[in-house]
């Protein structure tokens, strides 16, 4: 029985891991854009990262160039549809 139970589980555990790792690397990337492009600390970088994927955005870093902003717009979108879907692949 505990076999039929790890092997049901399987799928979901591996598409958790999948997601939390997509959702990693796009975090990783994110800093390393705007440390390259904007000439932020990797710490400031993350921070905005993070903050942006929250949608929660407090203002006091923001993209000053337009490549990054256009970056910005792309990141927001793809980032908060993966965390979007993550979420909602769990919640049945």
């Amino acid at each position: 029985m505990s076999e039929v139970i790890f092997t049901e589980k399987s799928p979901m555990r591996l598409r958790f891991l999948i997601l939390v790792v997509l959702i990693l690397l796009l975090l990783v990337a994110g800093t390393f854009v705007y440390h390259i492009v904007e000439g932020w600390s990797y710490i400031d970088s993350l921070y905005f990262s993070a903050v942006s994927l929250a949608t929660r955005g407090y203002g006091d870093l923001h993209p000053t160039k337009v490549s990054s902003k256009l970056f910005t717009v792309f990141y927001l979108f793809l980032g908060v549809a993966l965390i979007l879907y993550a979420l909602s692949s769990f919640s049945h």
